[in-house]
C-alpha cells in the first residue's frame, strides 16, 4: 500500500505542479520579455518559483494519493479481505501514516531550506532586473512605453553601444508635450543617474492651450533616463526569505529590517511547521473518510465529497489559527490548531469505522403479544 501511495503521490505531484508552474511561467513570461529579458532569465526565474509551487502542491497531491489509492482498494475488495482477517481501521492507517510522514519530511525540506533561499534569490534578481535599464530600454525597432505618457524608439545600436536615431515622446505634462529627436545618442552613469546623452537633434514642444509648436535645435542634450524606470530600492528581506530559526527568534533587528512585529515573525515560524504536518493530516483523512459506510455499487463519491468539505473545515479553523498567532506572540500554539483538530477528526473517523454500530439506532425488541 505504502508503494502504491507513493507512486500515486510522484504522478499527482507532477501534475499539479505543471499546473501551478505553467500559471506562473505565463505570467513571468510576459513580464520578463516584455522588459527585453533572455530565455536564460526567464528560465531562472521560473526555476526560482519552483518550491514556492510544491508548497502548494504537495499536501493536495498527498489528499489525491490516498484517496484514489483507498478508493481503489476498496472497489476490489481489498480492504474488507483485509479487515476479515482481524486488521484493526488503525493497523490499516499505519502505511498512510508512514507515507504522511514522509510528505512531510518532503514539504519541510521546502519550507525551511529551499523555500526561503528561492525567495531571497528571486527578490534579488528581481531588483537587479528592475535597476538594469538597458534591459528595459535598449531594444532595436520598437515603441516602448517605460511608464505612461512616455514613449522611447531607438531603431538600432550599433556594436560599440552607440543608439542611432532616437525618438522620445513626454506627455506627462498635461499642459505641455515634449518630442525629442536625435541622430545619435549614447547611455551615461553620472552621479548614481543614467543620463541620455542625444547628439544632432531636435526638441519639439507643443503648447496644449493654444496648439502651439516651437521646436528647438540642439548639437548635444543630456535626459535623465533614470527617471522613466519605476526602481524600487531594496528594503532588507521579508520574512519570507528568513531562514525558521530566524523567525522563531524574532530580535529586534530582525523586526526592524523585516517591518514586521514579533508576533508575525514567530507564527510565520511555527506556521512552516503546521504545514508540513498538515501534508500528513490531508493523507489520513483522505484514507479514514473513505473507510466510512457500507459498500455502495454506486462508489464512494458521498465519501469523497465529505473529506473535501473536511480538508475546508481545517483550511478555515488553520486560518483562524493563524490569524490568533499573528496577534499575540505568546499565542504561537494557535498555529497548530489545524493540525490537532485534523488529528482529532482522522481518530474519530478510524474509531467510527472499526465500530460502525455505535451511531446505529438500535431495535429494541419487541415482546411477543
Amino acid at each position: 500500500m505504502l508503494s502504491q501511495l507513493m507512486m500515486l503521490f510522484g504522478f499527482f505531484s507532477l501534475v499539479l505542479v505543471l499546473i501551478y508552474w505553467i500559471n506562473r511561467a505565463v505570467v513571468l513570461f510576459d513580464q520578463l520579455i516584455a522588459d527585453g529579458q533572455s530565455a536564460t532569465v526567464f528560465l531562472e526565474f521560473t526555476a526560482l518559483t519552483l518550491p514556492s509551487v510544491m508548497q502548494l502542491a504537495l499536501p493536495l497531491a498527498s489528499f489525491a494519493a490516498a484517496v484514489y489509492v483507498t478508493n481503489r482498494m476498496t472497489a476490489e475488495s481489498e480492504l474488507v479481505v483485509v479487515q476479515a482477517t482481524g486488521y484493526s481501521t488503525f493497523r490499516l492507517a499505519r502505511p498512510v501514516l508512514y507515507f504522511g510522514l514522509i510528505v512531510a519530511l518532503l514539504i519541510s525540506v521546502l519550507n525551511h531550506v529551499l523555500g526561503p533561499m528561492s525567495r531571497a534569490q528571486l527578490d534579488l534578481r528581481q531588483s537587479e532586473i528592475a535597476q538594469n535599464i538597458t534591459a528595459r530600454l535598449l531594444t532595436e525597432g520598437q515603441f516602448l512605453e517605460p511608464i505612461d505618457g512616455v514613449t522611447f524608439y531607438i531603431r538600432e545600436i550599433t556594436p560599440a553601444g552607440e543608439l542611432v536615431d532616437i525618438f522620445l515622446s513626454d506627455t506627462r505634462n498635461d499642459n505641455d508635450h515634449v518630442t525629442y529627436t536625435a541622430a545619435r545618442a549614447f547611455l551615461v552613469r553620472d552621479v548614481g543617474q543614467t543620463q541620455l546623452v542625444m547628439i544632432d537633434g531636435m526638441v519639439q514642444n507643443l503648447r496644449v492651450a493654444d496648439q502651439r509648436l516651437f521646436t528647438t535645435s540642439f548639437e548635444d542634450f543630456a535626459y535623465n533616463i533614470g527617471a522613466l524606470i519605476d526602481t524600487q530600492t531594496r528594503r532588507g528581506r521579508r520574512a519570507a526569505h528568513l531562514m525558521t530559526w530566524e523567525l522563531l527568534e524574532a530580535s529586534e533587528a530582525v523586526q526592524q529590517e523585516t517591518r514586521q512585529s514579533e508576533a508575525r515573525l514567530v507564527s510565520a515560524g511555527h506556521a512552516r511547521f503546521a504545514q508540513a504536518l498538515l501534508g500528513t493530516v490531508a493523507a489520513l483523512l483522505g484514507f479514514s473518510t473513505l473507510l466510512i459506510g457500507n459498500f455502495s455499487r454506486f462508489g464512494v463519491w458521498r465519501q469523497i465529497l465529505a473529506a473535501i468539505a473536511l480538508i475546508v473545515v481545517i483550511k478555515a479553523v488553520e486560518t483562524a489559527g493563524v490569524n490568533a498567532a499573528r496577534s499575540d506572540a505568546q499565542l504561537w500554539f494557535a498555529s497548530y490548531l489545524a493540525v490537532v483538530f485534523g488529528l482529532a477528526i482522522v481518530w474519530f473517523l478510524l474509531f467510527w469505522a472499526g465500530r460502525p454500530y455505535l451511531l446505529k439506532r438500535r431495535i429494541k425488541d419487541v415482546p411477543a403479544p
